[in-house]
This record gives C-alpha cells, sequence and structure tokens, in this order.
C-alpha cells in the first residue's frame, strides 16, 4: 500500500514550496519526493475531508493561508487570505463547523475562517492575546498552537505567557473565552494533544524541554496540570527546544520531538493517564521541527529541518518503540508531516 505524505517547508533556501512522496508500506520505504506547490513559506500543511490541501502562505512581507483543491494530483488554487507581516504557524481544521484556525507566533494572535462552499476562506474573527514570560523568548504573547478540543471548543497554546485559553466557537465562527490555565513561569507551551477518551490531553513545553499530563474538564472547558516530566535526559546540558507531540489512537503513547537533543522522546500512558518515558530514539539529523505516525501507526515520519532530510521509523503498536528504518529522503528546510489519509 502506497500513502500519500506532504512536506511543509521554509523556502529560505532551497526549498520551492509543498512537497509530496509515497510511503510504501510493503518495501517500508519513502519515495523520492516531489515539489507538488511552489509556494513561499508553507511552513503548516493541513487537508480536509473535501480535499482542500490548507497552507501557510508569505509573500511580499505578508502571510496568512491558501487553499487548494487536490484533483487528480493537480492543484488549483481556490484563494489566499493574507495580512501585513509574519505568517501564522499552524493550522486547525473544525469540519464539523467548516471553520479553519490559525495561530500567528509573532503577533500573539487568533484568525478564525470559514471555509465556503466554493472552497474560499473568509476570516471571520481575530483575537490578539497580551502577556509575557520570564525567557528571553517570552518578550509577549507568541499563539503556537490553535485547535479544538474533543467537545468542539478551540484551545490556543500561548507559549510567551505560558498560558492555554478555551473558546467557546459560535457556528459563525466567532470566539468566546472561557477558561486560562497558566502554567509554571518560563515552561514556553507550545502544542498538545488530547487522549482518544477527551478527558486527558499531554502538553509539549518547548522552552523548559518538558511535558505535561492536564486533566480537561468538559463541563467547564478547563485545564489542570496532573504532572510535568522531562522530554530530555538531566544530563543535557546544550540546547533545547521540544517542539510536536502526538498521541497514538489508542491510547497508550505519546510522542515528543526534541530539536537541539535531536530525538523523538517516546512515553508510554500509564492506567491513571500519567506518563513514563520509555525509548529516546536519535532523529538522524539536525532540528527535527514535526512528525507524523501514518495512517496505520506502522510508521512515523519526521522531519529535520537544519539537515534538509525525512526520517522513517516503523512502529511497534505494542511496546510503541520505534526502530529507523531510512534517513536519506531528502526534503529542504522540511517543517511538517501531513498524511493524505484523513482515517
Amino acid at each position: 500500500m502506497k500513502e500519500q505524505i506532504f512536506f511543509g517547508t521554509y523556502t529560505r533556501k532551497t526549498s520551492q514550496g509543498i512537497y509530496s512522496a509515497y510511503l510504501d508500506t510493503e518495501q517500508r520505504k519513502i519515495s523520492e519526493p516531489q515539489l507538488a506547490v511552489k509556494i513561499g513559506g508553507p511552513t503548516y500543511v493541513r487537508l480536509t475531508q473535501n480535499d482542500d490541501l490548507i497552507a501557510i502562505t508569505s509573500a511580499n512581507g505578508r502571510g496568512g493561508i491558501s487553499s487548494y483543491q487536490i484533483s487528480n494530483d493537480n492543484f488549483v488554487k481556490n484563494n489566499e487570505v493574507l495580512h501585513e507581516g509574519a505568517s501564522p504557524c499552524y493550522i486547525g481544521v473544525d469540519e464539523k463547523r467548516q471553520l479553519l484556525y490559525s495561530a500567528n507566533y509573532h503577533k500573539g494572535e487568533i484568525l478564525v475562517y470559514r471555509i465556503n462552499h466554493d472552497h474560499t476562506l473568509t476570516q471571520t474573527d481575530s483575537v490578539v492575546v497580551s502577556g509575557h514570560g520570564p525567557r528571553e523568548e517570552q518578550d509577549s504573547a507568541h499563539i503556537h498552537f490553535t485547535d479544538l478540543t474533543p467537545d468542539d471548543r478551540l484551545v490556543a497554546v500561548d507559549l510567551g505567557s505560558d498560558k492555554i485559553y478555551v473558546y467557546d466557537v459560535t457556528d459563525a465562527g466567532k470566539l468566546n473565552e472561557i477558561s486560562v490555565l497558566s502554567t509554571k513561569s518560563g515552561y514556553g507551551p507550545r502544542h498538545l494533544t488530547f487522549s482518544p477518551d477527551g478527558n486527558f490531553a499531554y502538553l509539549a513545553g518547548e522552552l523548559s524541554s518538558q511535558i505535561s499530563t492536564l486533566k480537561y474538564d468538559s463541563m467547564t472547558g478547563s485545564f489542570e496540570i496532573l504532572q510535568t516530566l522531562k522530554t530530555i535526559p538531566a544530563d543535557w546540558t546544550k540546547h533545547n527546544g521540544a517542539a510536536a507531540i502526538k498521541g497514538s489512537r489508542d491510547g497508550n503513547y505519546v510522542y515528543v520531538s526534541n530539536r537541539g537533543y535531536n530525538s523523538l522522546a517516546v512515553f508510554k500512558v500509564q492506567a491513571d493517564h500519567q506518563l513514563q518515558l520509555i525509548q529516546q530514539i536519535s532523529t538522524e539529523g539536525d532540528f527535527p521541527r514535526d512528525f507524523a505516525l501514518d495512517p496505520s501507526e506502522k510508521f512515523i515520519v519526521c522531519a529535520n529541518q537544519n539537515t534538509d532530510n525525512v526520517t522513517l521509523y516503523s512502529r511497534d503498536s505494542q511496546t510503541g518503540r520505534l526502530t529507523c528504518l531510512q534517513k536519506d529522503v531528502v526534503v529542504p528546510e522540511g517543517v511538517c508531516v501531513c498524511f493524505t489519509d484523513l482515517a
């Protein structure tokens, strides 16, 4: 079986946009990636159930998101919504309400877009948060993640002020804040992922190289911190930043990428939903910003930004452990991994 993968990239050096490749699950190998869409700065990409490829976009000092309709390996631009200044860094998809959410790190801003019937995008709301933290990187609010809770609220993660915001969302795409969680000062929260039952979440702290187990209360839309662990060895003294965090569908394992220590950390979820570190495996490259489990969850694909390579691992679904299969897949400035199968 062949599974298609899209790779989002920076386009500061040699990359020209979004690249596509195929994972052959029988041969256990990724094909040579090819340029799929020529576009500036597609640092994050998502797919919708209606075969729209949504991508971060930057051009001529403006940033935003673009929408492409995929048809027989052709990409037809629906439209783009751009604003002055830096582009966003994350995209969340709301299939039920046909909305998109973007996180703008530099502006501390959450943007909401409607997906229209003709596949074009229209902005419906914007929320700018404020605040700062003790670290150099926390000079102002830096929204790094905007995506749905299991009960269809929106959670936004602010690395700059060590806060997690939760919003109710109207069908018209308007946000109403209902709760705020403050992490430990300097934690630098980046991304989170929920447990399958929706009652817990796992939060990656970029600046602290930590992972936390959170209890989510769907009645109030609020979080409580239960546990915090390091994502790197205690004796690692060089720079590191935790980045992407993903969980297995069975709820038994959570994975985090480390940029600096250049590894994937594998955590086993205990009966009480707290975590135990069971493996650290090299990403075979430098600065792994993103990775993804394939639709079968028998493989993980990780992109190393600074060394322009992608690494393929096999995944043991029983133990959660990873084994490196391939490390020489060339993707220039790769920072996002997105499989086409939405199952």
